[in-house]
């Protein structure tokens, strides 16, 4: 087993990308603490982990409280003893509007939770890798971090924020065995990208919009955090692993 007896505290558990990697780092004998501030639908995930003999457990946070995510990383530690993985996904997504056109609040929010929830997540995971063996970092940026799109100025803006981040606190504490990366996901079929599907004649490029012409799949990113997180990547920091479906070239 890749990840086996490590902790891994997964943020956005609750559905997609998160909770697809949740499942896949269980199924590699990781100890997981899943987030979310859906406390329903992030506990059925854990239920789904104890049901094929993996251990987790749900602590509901909102990752741009700075209380909510000391207290997560504060309670993982007290109960398994480590913090060995942490995979900073929670995440949202923008109305289609011009950057004009967007409100203030929607702008701090999306900034909020997208970019200052990774850097909160790292500020306080990071002292309880520092005390253990280090531990790996992975935050979730996206393909729209590197390259813009109309009407995603918040998104655009807080991802690539996540990118430059991640550089930062791999130059930070790679003498301390913290590994530190970030993925850029494409065009997921996860519930993010749910209101571009409303739209008939630009889903149907968007859908398309890379080298394997097709959606890419929840389970094909968390094998990529599997990676990342296990001892296999020992030599990997400060990078941004595209899991685009070659949609950064098309």
């Amino acid at each position: 087993m890749r990840v086996k007896d490590k902790v891994a505290v997964v943020t956005g558990g609750s559905s997609g990308i998160g909770r697809a990697t949740a499942l896949r780092l269980a199924e590699e004998g990781a100890k997981i603490v899943v987030s979310d501030v859906n406390e329903e639908a992030g506990k059925a995930t854990v239920s789904d982990i104890v049901q094929k003999g993996g251990e987790a457990h749900f602590h509901k946070a909102d990752v741009s409280n700075e209380e909510d995510v000391k207290a997560l990383m504060a309670t993982t530690f007290e109960r398994y003893g480590s913090i060995d993985v942490v995979f900073n996904n929670a995440g949202v997504g923008n109305q289609q509007l011009k950057i004009t056109e967007i409100e203030t609040d929607e702008w701090d929010q999306v900034v909020n939770i997208n970019l200052k929830g990774v850097y909160l997540g790292m500020k306080h995971a990071i002292p309880y890798m520092e005390k253990g063996n280090g531990g790996s970092i992975i935050n979730t940026s996206s393909v729209l971090g590197i390259k813009g799109m109309r009407y995603q100025g918040p998104y655009n803006a807080a991802k690539g924020g996540v990118i430059t981040l991640t550089k930062n606190a791999a130059l930070e504490f790679g003498t301390k065995n913290i590994r530190v990366n970030a993925i850029g996901p494409g065009v997921i079929d996860t519930p993010i990208i749910n209101n571009w599907k409303e739209d008939e004649w630009k889903w149907g490029i968007i859908s398309k919009a890379n080298a394997l012409r097709r959606l890419g799949k929840p389970e094909e990113v968390a094998n990529v955090v599997l990676f990342l997180a296990s001892d296999e990547a020992s030599f990997v920091t400060g990078s941004t692993m595209m899991v685009d479906g070659g949609g950064l070239t098309y």
